[in-house]
């Protein structure tokens, strides 16, 4: 991601111009699915909506993501909620994702479909990668995104098969 992308993101969350808010209702129907404490590796994190959501599950999280600014309101939530949170600034197009055997990994909202293989192989034994990338199909209803940053259909079973 280009230096641009990052400072783009700085300025939106330093306006509130980008405000996650609440993670998507579907977690909570899959809250026993997840382990009751462990480690969780929330990619492209933004202001922690999953983040947040994981570490009040009791997992001990770690955020990353290009903008240091959308880090530091999750930083700040997590403080105010006494929540295990760490986060990482860093390019996903430029460095690899940080090591480790994580028991979940969640990815909202970002495609880059050369990581789903490295999450993969990064997820502990029984862990669980969790996601929700919009398809082409959106395009149906919006013009945005482009479709660049949209999957095909059944394309993340695809990304992220042995």
């Amino acid at each position: 991601m280009a230096d641009t992308d990052r400072e783009r993101w700085d300025e939106r969350y330093a306006e509130g111009l980008h405000n996650e808010g609440e993670p998507p209702g579907w977690l909570d129907e899959f809250a026993d699915e997840l382990p009751k404490d462990g480690r969780a590796l929330d990619v492209a994190a933004g202001t922690g909506r999953a983040a947040l959501w994981l570490a009040r599950a009791g997992l001990h999280v770690t955020a990353v993501d290009v903008s240091p600014v959308g880090l530091e309101h999750l930083a700040d939530a997590a403080r105010l909620e006494g929540l295990r949170v760490e986060t990482v600034a860093m390019d996903l197009e430029r460095a690899p994702l940080p090591p480790g055997r994580w028991d979940v990994i969640s990815c909202f909202a970002y495609l880059q479909r050369d990581l789903f293989p490295a999450m993969r192989e990064l997820l502990a034994p029984g862990g669980l990668l969790v996601s929700e990338i919009s398809t082409v199909r959106n395009l149906e209803r919006h013009e945005r995104p482009p479709v660049r940053f949209l999957l095909e259909e059944n394309e993340l079973l695809t990304l992220v098969a042995p």
